[in-house]
């Protein structure tokens, strides 16, 4: 997998895909206290549970750019219409390599057809208890610690709007992984590196 990452094949995109299944928004009765020079972050051990989410994503981690989108169920005709996101955000001259998980509902039947009838989408799967070779389980890792832990939300629609604004925020953020302003890649190539002006 981390081959794959390193050295993709020619005109293809390789996102690691997953998704962060019952995303929980909660309400604590008092406010989170902050972190102070004598004493840790505090807050209440009670919340009220307003209901949850799963968040799709497909990180590309040439660009660092993101495809989400969140679904309130987890099985596998959910993961069928991310598929058809993805099929319609990327552009068509490009193969999609997708790494993720040993997941059931990526496995099934229909998923099968599909893939079929999609000949520019391969699956690889990370083999059984090795989800952190994708790199999609590292940038949910990320949305956990930066934004979700010491937040609260009063309904799912909030939880949401939440974290496709801080999802806003990581696509426009300058970056260390992305290509200094000096140069440009080939969008259709990112291994390719364009002449500058």
């Amino acid at each position: 997998m981390v081959g794959l990452y390193l050295n993709p094949p020619e005109n293809a995109l390789v996102p690691a895909v997953d998704e962060k299944s019952q995303m929980q928004a909660i309400d604590r009765p008092a406010p989170i206290l902050p972190i102070m020079p004598t004493s840790p972050a505090r807050m209440t051990h009670d919340y009220v549970r307003h209901g949850t989410t799963s968040l799709f994503a497909a990180l590309d981690l040439s660009s660092g750019s993101v495809i989400a989108q969140h679904y309130r169920r987890h099985r596998h005709q959910v993961f069928l219409r991310f598929l058809k996101l993805i099929d319609a955000a990327v552009p068509k001259d490009l193969d999609l390599h997708l790494v993720l998980d040993n997941y059931a509902a990526h496995k099934t039947e229909q998923v099968h057809k599909w893939l079929i009838r999609h000949p520019r989408f391969y699956l690889h799967l990370t083999p059984t208890s090795s989800s952190w070779l994708s790199l999609g389980e590292r940038w949910f890792a990320e949305l956990t610690n930066r934004k979700l832990r010491r937040s609260a939300h009063r309904s799912v629609i909030e939880l949401e709007r939440d974290v496709r604004g801080w999802i806003n925020e990581w696509e426009h953020r300058p970056q260390a992984v992305r290509v200094d302003q000096a140069r440009r890649r080939d969008p259709r190539n990112p291994r390719r590196i364009l002449p500058t002006n």
